[in-house]
């Protein structure tokens, strides 16, 4: 799926495949955050990895909403898990990559603190 250009943001999301994303015209294959400044590296690959020490590593980036790419289908954690960041006043939106990306551009668009966080394990 293509997707196109935000020339607001330098990090919005051009494409997606079932193998990776393209930001800034580069492939990216390995789980990724991305917000409107930086992209890193992020190690869970699956919901089963995920830990509070990766949330810690998005609310570091000082997000308004976080939004996970569980990769090809939407899959939820247990429930508890994004307390750590609800009690910052963080949002937290779980969903499958592709509609993550396009809700990731949507709010980049309108200038909104968002945090990507894709699963591509």
């Amino acid at each position: 799926m293509r997707f196109t250009e935000d020339s607001n943001s330098t990090f919005s999301i051009q494409a997606i495949s079932d193998d990776g994303i393209v930001i800034d015209d580069r492939r990216i294959t390995h789980s990724v955050l991305v917000c409107a400044e930086t992209v890193q590296e992020w190690p869970p690959g699956s919901i089963p990895d995920l830990t509070s020490e990766h949330l810690a590593q998005c609310a570091a980036l000082q997000p308004e909403v976080v939004i996970i790419g569980t990769g090809k289908t939407q899959i939820f954690p247990s429930g508890h898990f994004a307390a750590s960041l609800q009690k910052q006043g963080i949002g937290v939106e779980i969903m499958a990559n592709d509609a993550a990306c396009r809700t990731f551009n949507v709010l980049l668009s309108e200038d909104r603190r968002v945090v990507l966080a894709l699963m591509l394990g």
